[in-house]
């Protein structure tokens, strides 16, 4: 079966390894935002699909039979893409979303938010030294309003500008509790924001933040798209494209 696995994330490495050893046509789709990605097995292509109208040519032209779409939970733009497009198509589409951190047990002591303005807010009535690790597409919701704090950044990339206040880290998951905690005590840190990504190669900072005492801000998941198949592992992905007529 021809399958297109759109995705960087840990989750769709880990599901194309299952789908190629399993003997599909498969093909990741990377968005191309990070300069050194690590890649998945199989075809590769990076970049952008031109909009609903594009990414329905390229199914269309390469008579992809299946969708996965395991982009990371906030990638908003791409998943109604591949919504719209495949079902304009008639193409089956299975939404791969690894589990939130609502569940965790530290849940109930965070302090949730709708957006990143609501989340710099709250940030900001509570600490001092944020460590924000919400990814350099918000950076524009915190560098202004930031520009005098003592901000610890991460980031993958080094290609960012943040004002001079601003101490960077380069550096990508899965991270250490140990690290963790070493990074936030060098820099004294006293408020963690960060988004609802789930899963486990970026959580240990939650962990290092219950150690230190520090105060954590997350902001919510967008909502899932009704009307689409939805798994929360590669191995149930797998199984749902197993399912599929033709497969």
């Amino acid at each position: 079966m021809r399958v297109l696995l759109l995705g960087g994330t840990a989750e769709a490495r880990a599901l194309a390894e299952i789908l190629y050893a399993a003997g599909h046509d498969l093909t990741s789709s990377l968005a191309g935002r990070v300069t050194a990605p690590r890649l998945p097995v199989g075809q590769v292509r990076i970049g952008g699909f031109g909009g609903v109208t594009g990414m329905r040519d390229y199914l269309t032209e390469h008579r992809i039979e299946a969708v996965v779409d395991a982009t990371h939970p906030f990638a908003t733009g791409m998943r109604e893409n591949a919504r719209k497009a495949c079902a304009e198509s008639g193409i089956a589409l299975i939404r791969l979303a690894r589990p939130g951190w609502a569940e965790h047990p530290d849940a109930h002591t965070w302090h949730w938010a709708d957006d990143y303005d609501a989340a710099r807010e709250i940030a900001e009535r509570w600490g001092q030294r944020p460590f924000l690790t919400t990814g350099r597409q918000t950076l524009p919701f915190f560098t202004s309003a930031w520009a005098g704090r003592e901000v610890l950044l991460r980031v993958v990339d080094p290609d960012v500008e943040v004002p001079t206040a601003w101490r960077v880290v380069h550096d990508r998951g899965p991270y250490a509790i140990p690290g963790e905690v070493a990074l936030m005590r060098q820099h004294r840190i006293d408020v963690l924001l960060t988004k609802d990504s789930g899963g486990s190669y970026t959580a240990a900072k939650l962990a290092a933040a219950a150690q230190l005492g520090v105060l954590v801000v997350v902001v919510r998941r967008p909502a899932q798209a009704a009307g689409v198949t939805t798994v929360d592992s590669p191995e149930a992905a797998a199984a749902a494209v197993a399912l599929l007529p033709g497969s």
